[in-house]
């Protein structure tokens, strides 16, 4: 049993989803459940609606939806005949949007971006399960939202472990045997709550998807297919000559992702952990590649050093108007504000008069809580700030990559340096 997941790029128009089709015949395995992405750019697409619909564009939300209509019927039309009935599920998925978009904004925005974001994978699948079907490629579509038990922190939900389970193998044992195998096709990045309202489970958490579904039927591995040969000491999008680290325990793996490695969600690796489950990351431009190995080795993770940049952060630091000292009380309830508005902090340092955070920047968060604080506290901030780590650095990588750089914040532990700049 092995679980496959498709990001965004790997289904990005008609040939990607053709391509994927090549990807699953170029592996030996009878007992496979899929996970696919929303196609391409959708969800930032997606989230351009909502954005519009919560400051009552009506007009401009349903102007921006036809762009995401027009790109999904062209794929569609590409790989399928005119009469297919894809056509159809596609026109009632994007009917529901259309809908969703005209009744009035939720009092809870981010209850509001889960409807409407969620979408972008019921539309991927429908398209990608008709085409491997009509290819010869049985599957079964899942409605992930029948699997995927959550509670409703919507945008981050949390997952019922033991109701996904149950979900899970239930609907498993009710997927029928195709002639290439037992093969199911569900959406990443989505579940349900009690209430039956849609959930997401945080931005890019297709990875995570894969590996709830892989811990639930206890599979023998998790493969990621991307457009890079594995997992790279730093983004090729901004270096030269990276390197693929072939190997590398969970523990490294969880490091990296915590710091910002896009390559992997953050929550990817603990159920994988938890159930001894290797996690593969591959190319699906080269699917016969290596990739990277990620398993409970002790002894085998590479001393290369590896670059994350986490780019459009804010710096906030707080003081207390009557200059004491920050003890653990502020600290206490500064946590607390931080988790009420549910703001991601990726570095923090303290001094005796001042606390700082560097936190993903969402305008719309930070102004909640720069609202909560400003009749206590004094509050200074910059944006835009760049975060850079450095996994198993050295000093001259470290001069290399802040050359030109203003560095605002700095930490250091043994084996990762951490830099706040501003360039």
């Amino acid at each position: 049993m092995q679980v496959f997941k498709f990001g965004g790029a790997s289904v990005k128009d008609a040939e990607a989803v053709r391509n994927v089709l090549r990807v699953l015949q170029s592996q030996a395995t009878d007992y496979l459940m899929i996970v696919v992405s929303a196609m391409g750019k959708t969800t930032n697409a997606l989230e351009k609606v909502w954005h519009f619909r919560e400051e009552g564009k009506t007009e401009d939300a349903l102007a921006q939806m036809e762009h995401s209509v027009e790109f999904h019927q062209q794929v569609a039309s590409e790989l399928f005949p005119a009469n297919d009935p894809v056509h159809e599920r596609l026109g009632y998925i994007l009917s529901e949007l259309r809908q969703r978009i005209l009744t009035p904004p939720a009092e809870n925005r981010d209850f509001s971006y889960d409807q409407i974001v969620s979408t972008g994978e019921l539309l991927s699948t429908t398209l990608v399960s008709a085409w491997l079907n009509l290819q010869g490629f049985g599957n079964t579509w899942l409605d992930a939202r029948k699997l995927i038990c959550t509670d409703s922190v919507y945008r981050e939900a949390g997952v019922n472990w033991e109701s996904s389970t149950q979900a899970i193998n239930r609907a498993w044992t009710q997927v029928q045997p195709h002639p290439n195998g037992k093969v199911a096709l569900t959406q990443g990045f989505i579940g349900c709550d009690a209430h039956g309202y849609t959930t997401t489970l945080g931005r890019e958490g297709s990875d995570y998807t894969a590996a709830i579904l892989a811990f639930a039927l206890q599979a023998d591995s998790v493969t990621i297919w991307k457009d890079v040969p594995g997992m790279l000491n730093a983004d090729p999008k901004f270096f030269e000559n990276t390197q693929r680290l072939a190997r590398i325990s969970y523990k490294e793996a969880i490091e990296l992702s915590y710091y910002g490695a896009s390559v992997i969600h953050p929550k990817t690796i603990k159920p994988l952990q938890n159930a001894d489950i290797p996690l593969y990351v591959r190319s699906f431009l080269e699917p016969t590649s290596p990739g990277t190995e990620i398993q409970s080795v002790t002894n085998d993770d590479t001393l290369i050093p590896s670059y994350i940049f986490k780019e459009d952060q804010v710096l906030i630091s707080i003081s207390p108007r009557d200059f004491s000292f920050i003890v653990e009380e502020n600290l206490s309830h500064l946590f607390g504000l931080l988790a009420r508005e549910r703001i991601r902090v990726n570095l923090m340092q303290n001094s005796a008069l001042s606390f700082s955070v560097c936190a993903n920047r969402d305008p719309h968060r930070i102004e909640r809580l720069l609202s909560a604080l400003e009749n206590d506290y004094i509050v200074r901030y910059n944006e835009p700030v760049t975060l850079i780590t450095i996994r198993h650095y050295t000093e001259p990588v470290i001069r290399e990559l802040l050359t030109g750089k203003e560095i605002l914040v700095e930490q250091r532990s043994r084996s990762t340096a951490r830099y706040v700049v501003r360039n």
